[in-house]
């Protein structure tokens, strides 16, 4: 298991590039404002919040949380870009969430970076915090490893099939593409996929 908070202090972050993610702000300039809903946006696994910060020029609230506490420390020592908030908790445990509700949810290097057994739960977690309605949008890293490259995670590659797997009890795709920007390296191997919450009985 990932001892994140470890990671953090030490300073071994391959994942934290300075800026936000490519393919987020491809979206950002291809997906109508109003498809994320009124607000707030999660972030799970946010980091120093680049992702919320961008998400920003929404207009409406953004939340990350992250489960070690120097992220959300590094995270409020950035320029606040508007009513960004960071909290300390961890994303599938749903006592974090409690009653709250998100219109929208932001996926980037969550879900690669937990244990694949705890993908099920992922998705649970990500229903139960979004409304009716609400969207799931995220880029998911489908090969992270070169051919003949040992495959030890995090990251944990996926599948779009995978994907759709998890999420159809409580979702439906609306799109998927391989996002045109990608932090070098990554080209080619990610995919932002969209998926809308169903109405629950």
């Amino acid at each position: 298991m990932t001892d994140w908070e470890m990671r953090y202090q030490s300073a071994d972050m391959p994942w934290e590039k300075g800026r936000a993610a490519p393919p987020l702000l491809e979206l950002l300039d291809r997906l109508e404002a109003d498809a994320w809903g009124m607000g707030p946006v999660l972030v799970p696994g946010c980091g120093l919040g680049h992702d919320v910060r961008a998400l920003t020029r929404l207009g409406i609230p953004i939340v990350g949380v992250d489960l070690a506490p120097t992220a959300i420390e590094l995270a409020r020592k950035w320029p606040q870009a508007s009513d960004e908030a960071y909290e300390l908790g961890d994303f599938l445990d749903p006592e974090w969430s409690g009653e709250r509700k998100f219109s929208a949810m932001w996926e980037h290097t969550c879900f690669c970076a937990i244990d694949p057994s705890k993908r099920p739960k992922y998705a649970e977690a990500a229903a139960g915090c979004l409304t009716d309605g609400g969207l799931l949008a995220g880029v998911f890293f489908l090969t992270p490893f070169d051919p003949g490259e040992e495959a030890c995670g995090p990251p944990f590659p996926t599948t779009v099939d995978e994907l759709d797997g998890w999420f159809t009890p409580w979702f439906d795709r609306i799109d998927g593409w391989v996002p045109r920007a990608a932090y070098a390296g990554r080209e080619g191997r990610e995919w932002i996929g969209l998926f809308r919450k169903r109405a629950q009985p």
